[in-house]
């Protein structure tokens, strides 16, 4: 079987950025005279990533890891120091959004505007309009200037007008978040019947929901460089990890360890987590809880040196990694001062089942603050199963608990 064509591909990729102190130094720089410069920032240190057509691609990564930069360079917006990014197929970019709008014109007269601009006839973008005037949803006001429009109002015509171009690649930079709850609504069914048709997708998002449920690979980035490539699962819990200042670090515990088999765990281990489990409100222990059931998810932690107000948490995943529900302590206001060294304390989170019938995991964790930084001490991805037992599912991830009158 032949392998599926290529869309994306970046060899080599990188950016430097020159710095100054002055905005003058640039243009002495630029003439060859190089006064003032201080230094040089790397955006991206050699990137290599391939992207097959119909494939989602998401990439995460902390403010400045270069994820924006290698969105700018496939989309042509800026050039590459060195190596090269091709592109196979039409893109349609959700990045800037209106960028490229006259503020004199009215709505209508951009929409030309940018279609031709994005390579589009005059007879083909008049075959267009009706679809994105409807996306855009912004009334008698696409006649009149765009200097005069709101700022939910602009994006949400620049948002159409990107949208309704049929590209072959889609390429996203945290812009489905435009507009009101039911602008969005409207964006995320686009964005999923994209999916379906076929479309390559590059997708660069803080939502890390969004990335679970849409993609089908991930690439983590961190400080210009791809830190790992893998399922949306494996690379949100790596990019945690990335967050709290452990990832892959000598002696930090970043993945599997002899202490629980088979689970991964990261952490100062300043204070274990020991032992945890999931019982009906008053019962033994169990794996699997009744919808509408009161439960107790128990953890027991001892601590190796003294640490001033712990934090205890849980979160509950479904199989694709996606974040459901959770809490912690600090969040339900209870506190415990300085814990000693060598005490061992156990905690437990009593609440009502709500989740709809399926499979679950749940991670614990210990962390807490110190001189103002936050501090993992120690936490475990996906460590519970939990299985949740319905006879009655009703639409999304919860149930309401609905109660229904005729009168």
């Amino acid at each position: 079987m032949p392998e599926t064509p290529i869309a994306i591909a970046l060899h080599g990729l990188k950016k430097t950025y020159k710095l100054y102190e002055r905005p003058a130094d640039r243009l002495l720089d630029a003439i060859g005279l190089k006064r003032g410069r201080i230094g040089e920032m790397h955006a991206l240190n050699g990137i290599d990533l391939t992207i097959r057509q119909g494939e989602t691609v998401g990439i995460i990564g902390k403010n400045g890891a270069g994820k924006s930069t290698i969105l700018k360079i496939v989309t042509g917006v800026c050039s590459p120091t060195s190596g090269e990014a091709i592109v196979n197929g039409r893109i349609s970019a959700l990045l800037e959004l209106g960028a490229g709008f006259n503020m004199e014109y009215n709505g209508i007269e951009n929409i030309y505007l940018n279609g031709t601009m994005m390579g589009f006839s005059e007879k083909e973008i008049k075959e267009k309009l009706p679809a994105i005037l409807d996306f855009a949803d912004i009334g008698d006001y696409v006649k009149q200037p765009v200097k005069t429009y709101s700022s939910g109002m602009f994006v949400r015509l620049a948002f159409a007008v990107a949208i309704n171009i049929e590209p072959e690649i889609l390429i996203v930079d945290e812009a489905l978040s435009v507009g009101d709850v039911f602008f969005q609504a409207k964006c995320y069914k686009k964005f999923a019947e994209f999916k379906q048709m076929g479309k390559t997708i590059l997708f660069v998002s803080h939502d890390l929901s969004s990335i679970a449920k849409y993609c089908d690979r991930v690439v983590l980035l961190d400080q210009g460089e791809i830190l790992g490539e893998g399922s949306p699962k494996e690379m949100i819990d790596a990019y945690k990890r990335v967050l709290a200042g452990h990832y892959g670090a000598a002696g930090a515990y970043a993945g599997e360890t002899d202490a629980v088999p088979g689970i991964q765990e990261y952490g100062s281990r300043e204070a274990l987590i020991e032992a945890y489990h999931i019982s009906e409100k008053d019962g033994p222990k169990t794996g699997a809880i009744s919808k509408g059931q009161e439960f107790t998810l128990h953890m027991q932690i001892r601590f190796m040196t003294a640490i001033t107000d712990p934090i205890f948490a849980f979160t509950i995943k479904d199989s694709k990694g996606t974040e459901l529900t959770g809490t912690n302590t600090m969040a339900e206001k209870a506190f415990f001062g300085t814990v000693p060294a060598g005490s061992v304390k156990k905690i437990r989170f009593s609440q009502k089942m709500l989740l709809q019938g399926g499979d679950y995991l749940i991670s614990f964790g210990v962390t807490g603050f110190e001189g103002g930084d936050f501090k993992v001490y120690h936490r475990l991805y996906d460590a519970l199963p939990l299985s949740v037992i319905s006879d009655k599912d009703t639409v999304g991830y919860f149930d309401c608990g609905s109660v229904v009158e005729i009168v």
